[in-house]
Parts: C-alpha cells; sequence; structure tokens
C-alpha cells in the first residue's frame, strides 16, 4: 500500500470554543485499501449466525451504558447542543435500537416459508435474507451518534461490514464511534471508521461499496446517487424536511404551542423533522399565538445542564437561516420574537429562537429548508386550505396534525404527502424502531427501521426445492399433444367460479401425458 500523508484536525466546541480533541484526518487515497480490508472482513463476519453477531451489538450497548455521561458530554460539545438533548434524542433511541436488532434480528433474517402456487403443487418456497457485503455509512453532524448507528446496527446484524464516513463537522463524535465499537470487541475491519470531509466521502463512493446509506442534503444526496446509479449500487438516501404542523380550531392550544415549540427549537431547529412551517386555522391564531410567545421567551439558551437550546452547530448554516429570515422581513413578514438578523452578534454560534408572522407561502423560508431556530407561521382558511399549504414544498419527510377530532385527524394525516405523520404530536417517529422511517419527494429514497430496517441490507433469496422423485414435469418437453390440456387447465383454476375437481382432472391428464 502507498504511503500517504495524514493531516491532524483540531476540533472545537461551537459553543464555547473550547479544543476537544485532534485526530488524524484519512487520507481519501485510502478509501481502496479501507474497501478492501472491509471485503476481506466480510468473508468470517457473514459466516457468523445471527446470534454471534447479535452478541458484539450487546457488547455495544453495555459499552455505552458504562460511559452514558462521557458520551452525552462529548456530544453535546461536539454539536453545541444542550447535554438532556444528547441523552435523549442521540444515546436513548440509540440504545433503543441496539435492543430492538437484539430482539429482533434473528427472527428477521431467518428463511422465510411462503406459499407456492396450486399448479406447482409438490414444491416448497421460501425466501432467505443474504447479505450484501460492505455498506457505506455516511452520516451527518446534526444528532452525529444515533444517525450514524442506527443504519450501522442494522448492517451489521444482516452480516454485511460497515465503513462509517461521519460528518467532518462532529469529528468527534465519529472517533467516539470508533473507539466504542473497539471496546465491544468486534474483529478487525468489520467496522472502520474513516475520518474527512467531502473528498473522502467521495472516494468512498467511488470505491464501489455494495450499499450506501447516507443522510445530509438534498444536493449532495443527488450527487451520490448518480455515482451509485452508475454502478448500480443500492442506497437509501435520508435528505431533508421542510414539515407542517397544522393545527385546528378544536385543538388543545396548550399542548399544540409546547409542541411547536420544541418541535422548532429542540437542537436549535437543526433536525430534518423540525416543525418548519406552523399552519394554523385563522380564527385561532390570536389565542395560540398568546400561548407560544412565553414559552418561546422563556427558553434558557447556552451550554449548561438547565438550559434547553444550545448553539448552531456550524457556521455556514447560520449564513442560510440568516439569509433565509432577511428575505422573508424583506418581503413583509414581521417578527414576533427573536432578534433581527442586522443585530446577531457575527461571533457568536448562537441564534435566539424566532418567530415569523405574515409569510408568504412562495418565500424561501416557507419553501426550502432553515435547519436552525425559526418558527414561520402560516394562516388557512379551513381543512382543505391546510393540507394544501403542507403538501406545498418540494419536501415530504414528516408532518403533524393537532385536533381533538380523531376522525379529521386521520383524514387529513391520509392526504399529506409525507413519510410520517403525528397526530397531537411532533418529531418523534423516528424514535420507533418498529415504524419505518423515510421520506417522499425530495425528502428521500427508502426507508429504514421496522423489519425492513435490518432486511435492507440483505439480498432477498428466493428458494424452490422438490424431492425429486418424479421423471418429469408437466411443463417440460416434448409439447406434443398438451397445448390442450394446458388451456383446459387455466381456464378450469382461473375462471370465475372454478372447481377444484376440474382442476385435478385437467392436471392428472397432463401428468399421464407427460408419463407416456
Amino acid at each position: 500500500m502507498q504511503a500517504v500523508n495524514k493531516e491532524t484536525i483540531k476540533v472545537y466546541a461551537p459553543a464555547t470554543g473550547e479544543l476537544i480533541m485532534e485526530y488524524e484526518e484519512t487520507p481519501a487515497a485510502a478509501a481502496s485499501a479501507m474497501m478492501e480490508n472491509a471485503r476481506t472482513a466480510f468473508s468470517e463476519w457473514r459466516d457468523l449466525s445471527v446470534r454471534e453477531r447479535v452478541s458484539y451489538i450487546k457488547n455495544l450497548r453495555l459499552a455505552v451504558v458504562e460511559q452514558i455521561d462521557e458520551i452525552a458530554d462529548l456530544i453535546a460539545k461536539d454539536v453545541g447542543k444542550v447535554r438532556t438533548d444528547a441523552l435523549v434524542a442521540d444515546i436513548m433511541p440509540s440504545l433503543d435500537a441496539m435492543l430492538h436488532v437484539e430482539k429482533h434480528a434473528e427472527k428477521t433474517l431467518r428463511s422465510q416459508k411462503v406459499k407456492t402456487p396450486f399448479l406447482l403443487m409438490g414444491k416448497k418456497s421460501s425466501v432467505e435474507y443474504m447479505p450484501l457485503g460492505t455498506v457505506l455509512v455516511i452520516s451527518p453532524w446534526n444528532y452525529p451518534f444515533l444517525l450514524s448507528l442506527s443504519p450501522m446496527l442494522s448492517a451489521l446484524a444482516a452480516g454485511n461490514t460497515v465503513i462509517l464516513k461521519p460528518s467532518e463537522v462532529t469529528p468527534a463524535v465519529g472517533k467516539l464511534i470508533e473507539t466504542l465499537f473497539a471496546k465491544a470487541n468486534f474483529p478487525p475491519n468489520v467496522v472502520q471508521v474513516a475520518h474527512g470531509g467531502k473528498e473522502l466521502g467521495a472516494s468512498l463512493t467511488n470505491a464501489k461499496p455494495d450499499y450506501i446509506f447516507f443522510t445530509g442534503s438534498v444536493a449532495t444526496g443527488k450527487i451520490i446517487q448518480q455515482t451509485a446509479a452508475k454502478n448500480l449500487i443500492p442506497t437509501t438516501l435520508e435528505l431533508g424536511g421542510k414539515d407542517p404542523m397544522i393545527v385546528l380550531k378544536d385543538a388543545n392550544l396548550k399542548r399544540a404551542a409546547q409542541g411547536a415549540a420544541w418541535g422548532a427549537f429542540t437542537n436549535s431547529g437543526q433536525v430534518c423533522m423540525s416543525v418548519e412551517r406552523l399552519i394554523i386555522e385563522d380564527e385561532i391564531l390570536e389565542p395560540f399565538i398568546e400561548e407560544l410567545l412565553p414559552i418561546v421567551n422563556n427558553l434558557k439558551q447556552g451550554s449548561g445542564p438547565d438550559d434547553d437550546i444550545g448553539s448552531m452547530t456550524s457556521r455556514m448554516q447560520i449564513d442560510i437561516v440568516k439569509k433565509q429570515v432577511e428575505e422573508a422581513l424583506e418581503k413583509g413578514a414581521r417578527l414576533l420574537t427573536g432578534e433581527h438578523p442586522s443585530d446577531w452578534d457575527p461571533e457568536s454560534m448562537y441564534i435566539k429562537p424566532i418567530v415569523l408572522i405574515d409569510v408568504e407561502e412562495d418565500m424561501a423560508i416557507m419553501q426550502d429548508e432553515t435547519f436552525g431556530p425559526v418558527l414561520p407561521i402560516i394562516k388557512a382558511n379551513g381543512e382543505d386550505e391546510a393540507i394544501r399549504i403542507a403538501n406545498g414544498t418540494r419536501y415530504g419527510l414528516n408532518a403533524s396534525v393537532w385536533t381533538e377530532n380523531k376522525e379529521q385527524a386521520r383524514r387529513i394525516s391520509s392526504k399529506l404527502q409525507s413519510g410520517a405523520v403525528l397526530i397531537n404530536d411532533v418529531v418523534i417517529t423516528v424514535a420507533n424502531n418498529h415504524l419505518p422511517f423515510g421520506g417522499v419527494k425530495e425528502s428521500g429514497v427508502g426507508r429504514y427501521h421496522g423489519e425492513n430496517g435490518i432486511r435492507m441490507f440483505c439480498h432477498e433469496k428466493a428458494v424452490m426445492e422438490d424431492l425429486g422423485y418424479k421423471k418429469s414435469e408437466i411443463q417440460w418437453y416434448p409439447y406434443k399433444g398438451k397445448y390442450d390440456s394446458f388451456r383446459n387447465l387455466l381456464v378450469a383454476n382461473f375462471k370465475k367460479s372454478p372447481s377444484l375437481n376440474d382442476v385435478l382432472k385437467e392436471y392428472l391428464k397432463l401428468i399421464r401425458m407427460t408419463k407416456s
């Protein structure tokens, strides 16, 4: 292997400027060797039983529990979020995902018996789930622990080796994950972590992994999909969102206001499932705002243990948020709370929570993913208009409907173009490992979690078996004289009111012809 130069990177906490760690970046030139190592390790990892593979995941879970406070601290520092957010939204669902795989992987990956058509009687059919090979997981910076581990766990349980390319924005969590897998005693090269930026990600994608699981922006997702398509590499893309929250006039306004505040501002709004558009029936707009604003204004921002909202993670993301808010205000939107962008401290990584009103549907703040602590509110005149506005973007990841009328909520839910819908709650569908997770339109391709979240990292092998006692089959050669008998068999079997006796009669004729 050719020697490559490694660059040492310093990692600073965005909220405090504290130096967290230093690490050596993985050179892009190392991608091919990593892929080769993963494929070598695959030959032994895939031959382990599911139970044996899952035992390593149990080791990982216990390693996380053992140092849960240290992990929460590091995630909070690396991302800029508060410790409670790191614990509840990154660590808790990760532990639940591990336990879910431990409990369900063996049954999910077991060979499944399926029915065999009557006309193929005497045969047995089943589906086997075979690992694909090496899975490349490219994970984001907003929930770097959860959104790395979740696909990794399923891929590993299914028998694949994994290369993780964590975000270069939060590299300390990537190093932490590497350390945890080593502590769980995974065999060499079954899990590898590649630390670096876009060039490294591109090199790994071009190294032809057997599956790519990407979480991130729509623009990068499209680039990855194009590269994958050239080599027929299957992908799952979990991309952006512009999630609507519809509040109807009979909703519990106190609960809805609490839900809107948390859904919009948790992790400083840097959540693909954040409430990014609040659509509210016009007649309850004022009372809703009266409930919402005191909650927002009382949120504590900082990096302490009792704070509610941390900093932004990326300076680039601050610029995106600033541009969208400025444009909205210039076009007539009003600031109900928060600071005008012109007053933001250019040295600070914090943005005070912003609530906007008098927004229009065509504003960028209503069409493009904001990924920051901004809640734009728009009025709707009834259910139909609320649905139209909710569906009026190129995204479709998550949505919520708030009403005490269950029938109406379910009716609206069925009409929303979204991968998931919550009724009287926000965001949390991703935390339920029994539910499929993913988006429609430009919010992504594919689903994970649930049974398919494990099976998606397999190829399905169809198996049919025959005892082999018969010398021939009715559909085998010679065809001489069989056409009329086959025709009569098909008509007898597929007519409006088929008769079993008629079907058997025609089938036996064909058997006798075959024997002769």
